[in-house]
């Protein structure tokens, strides 16, 4: 068997020391209380900073436990935290698109809705932020089953509910569309779950590249997909590039 990694073991003993004090710490006091030379702890802090682990003070350049810490025992981003960050692009999309927009997060055994912006056209609609959506039927709820597996059960321990003519009710079916989402980098629902209405969904991506979330356009079917069922490319494009300025975003923040 291998031995232990020293970089692993060496940055788990900067979060504990951070963590043993009230105060924040600075290079020099970090490198000797762990014996080690100061460009080998300056790298080893510079890495958990940049991954939200570490805290920097601007002013006095010392470190302190940074709050993607305290995410670890929350199971991942706050769903308020998430929509704040995603909150403009999500509007953005819906203007440019003529679409409603999702936003949505592993629940258990589901995606659960945490934000909701309305189609800009100014038809009756009702607010579905809360609601918990089948991950079987759904684009988000596909794309979630698709980026984040660790986040979702697998494919052979759900409950595959047929909601429409159109639901995928067998695994293999259901294996085969994660793989085509993987492939192409989006999920899609044509009219799986609510009769007409059909959505396509991309990964949010925090940090290191963990999916937290998905971010969809919903809408007719007959709008959002063309001849042969392809997601009009267009759309697509557009679903894509809002899903990665929303993730630049979540790995830009403290």
């Amino acid at each position: 068997m291998p031995g232990a990694i020293q970089s692993i073991e060496r940055a788990a003993a900067v979060l504990r020391l951070l963590g043993s004090t009230d105060r924040p710490l600075g290079l020099n006091e970090l490198a000797a209380a762990l014996d080690l030379p100061r460009p080998t702890a300056h790298g080893i802090v510079r890495t958990l900073r940049d991954v939200g682990f570490v805290d920097q003070d601007a002013a006095s350049a010392r470190y302190r436990l940074g709050s993607a810490l305290h995410e670890l025992g929350r199971g991942g981003w706050d769903r308020h935290d998430l929509r704040a960050r995603a909150m403009n692009w999500a509007d953005s999309l819906a203007g440019s698109t003529g679409l409603a927009v999702h936003l949505g997060v592993a629940a258990t055994g589901a995606v659960r809705l945490v934000h909701h912006v309305f189609r800009p056209d100014g038809t009756p609609q009702r607010i579905r932020t809360g609601e918990e959506q089948p991950l079987h039927a759904t684009a988000l709820g596909k794309c979630l089953l698709a980026f984040a597996p660790v986040a979702t059960p697998p494919a052979r321990d759900l409950d595959l509910q047929r909601w429409t003519g159109r639901t995928c009710v067998t695994v293999a079916a259901l294996e085969a569309q994660l793989v085509l989402a993987r492939r192409r980098g989006w999920a899609s629902d044509t009219g799986e779950y609510e009769p007409d209405t059909g959505g396509a969904a991309a990964p949010l991506r925090a940090s290191g590249g963990i999916v937290v979330g998905a971010l969809g356009v919903v809408g007719p079917v007959e709008e959002l997909y063309g001849i042969g069922g392809e997601l009009r490319p267009w759309l697509a494009e557009q679903l894509v590039a809002a899903a990665r300025e929303v993730s630049a975003a979540l790995v830009a923040s403290p």
